[in-house]
């Protein structure tokens, strides 16, 4: 336990309030100080296309400390709009511009915590400076995009990017009546997905009225008083009035960088399972690391909000004495399309052969209640399965809110490592408002047994 030392959290949003906290109860004696660049600190960042919907009523509510808040219920002394510009490994400190008077301190540590998160991908072909022109990664640009709806004429919305974070956007645009234009560059909607949910996700999104155009990498564009009017697409000239770009996100992991901290084969901050860098006295958690995938037992980049409050957790709580370990990850995503659900776990087809395993696969389309009642829809699975030794290596469900818990059933059986067609032994429970007489996953696993 570190007694009247001082630890220092770089970040604000997930993985930096967590450490910090957890920091202060391990060691209350410690002087724990967190410094955000941004203005806001905790927030729900993956809230953000629910407050665009008017789902969630106002950005406020995303916002769950501020300041005094912060040092007030956990004893930490908050920095927003402070920015670490340099870590100097040799003397154990940090330089930090006040972003508000631009003044320039130094403030020594003895152990320093890297919680800088991600930061969107951005497109080679777009002006980032336009005027209409957004990305969505935190609440300052949530906010700067509802002051540009609330004070701008917008009918036509442009989203470049069909993964996740682009699905959700579209549906929170189109919740406000404007004409959605879904952007990829790759030949298939959800590039990451199996083939037959990309095309089952085409097909909700047209049921929508999202127009879909696919294999657009370079466009041409037209640009005028810093706005970008109009996008050129399989040879059709279409106006636009707001963008948002949604490709994904990159490890913000320039300072490790700059202060020669190792870094891994996706860019983000290598760590052990202690969470330490290649600096012994400094750890690192959260968006800008990267982590071990169960499945491969190889380094990942799983950039996702609970993984990072997890592992900020256990960050804070080492930095201060403790000695907690990581366990590798299981990947489980999921998102919500409209009325329908998708979620992923493990490897994709795709992951699984570019980790050269020997592997099968199983599909099937069933009821998610029996037929008779109200709400009976199809829901359809695929699991994919290693030919030797039966072991589950991913699976992916698309249908209803039922998908949740089918999904975690196979993250459960993938960490046990249980052979896939244990799922045609399972009892499962049946009542016709909740579910089928015959389980979606009993079916897969007499398929595959």
């Amino acid at each position: 336990m570190i007694e009247r030392g001082r630890i220092i959290v770089v970040g604000g949003n997930a993985a930096g309030p967590a450490a910090a906290a957890k920091a202060k109860r391990v060691s209350p004696s410690a002087n724990v100080i967190l410094f955000e660049s941004g203005k806001y600190i905790s927030t729900g960042t993956c809230e953000i296309p629910y407050v665009i919907s008017g789902d969630i009523s106002d950005y406020k509510k995303i916002i769950f400390y501020d300041e005094e808040k912060y040092k007030k219920e956990k004893g930490v002394d908050v920095f927003t709009q402070h920015l670490v510009t340099e870590i100097n490994r040799r003397g154990k400190f940090v330089v930090v511009k006040n972003l508000i008077d631009n003044s320039i301190n130094k403030f020594s540590y003895d152990k320093l915590i890297l919680a800088t998160g991600s930061k969107a991908k951005q497109v080679d072909y777009l002006p980032q400076n336009a005027k209409n022109v957004f990305t969505l990664k935190s609440v300052s640009d949530l906010i700067k995009l509802k002051e540009y709806l609330s004070s701008n004429k917008v009918k036509t919305a442009a989203v470049i990017g069909s993964g996740y974070i682009g699905l959700e956007i579209v549906e929170s645009l189109k919740r406000l009546n404007l004409e959605i234009i879904l952007i990829e560059k790759e030949k298939l909607l959800l590039p990451s997905a199996e083939t037959e949910i990309s095309f089952l996700v085409q097909e909700l999104l047209k049921k929508n009225g999202i127009r879909f155009f696919r294999n657009i990498n370079n466009p041409k564009i037209q640009v005028s008083d810093n706005k970008l009017k109009t996008l050129e697409l399989d040879g059709r000239i279409i106006d636009v009035d707001l963008v948002i770009i949604a490709i994904g996100f990159i490890p913000n992991s320039e300072l490790a960088f700059q202060s020669k901290i190792e870094l891994g084969n996706y860019g983000g901050i290598k760590v052990d399972n202690r969470l330490r860098t290649s600096d012994p006295n400094i750890y690192a958690a959260g968006d800008c690391i990267e982590i071990k995938n169960l499945i491969t037992n190889k380094n990942d980049y799983i950039p996702l909000a609970a993984i990072a409050h997890e592992y900020g957790h256990i960050a804070g709580g080492n930095a201060a004495g403790e000695n907690y370990n990581t366990e590798s990850i299981v990947k489980n995503l999921s998102v919500k399309i409209f009325d329908k659900y998708y979620i992923s776990i493990g490897l994709s087809s795709s992951e699984a052969e570019k980790n050269k395993f020997y592997f099968s696969s199983v599909s099937e389309i069933a009821k998610n209640l029996i037929k008779v009642m109200p709400g009976s829809e199809n829901t359809f699975g695929k699991i994919l399965y290693e030919k030797n030794t039966k072991r589950i290596l991913g699976a992916s469900f698309f249908g209803g809110k039922e998908v949740s818990g089918y999904g975690d059933i196979i993250s459960l059986l993938i960490r046990t490592k249980q052979p896939a067609n244990v799922l045609s032994s399972i009892n499962y429970n049946y009542t016709p408002p909740l579910s089928p007489m015959v389980n979606l996953l009993s079916l897969l696993g007499s398929k595959i047994k």
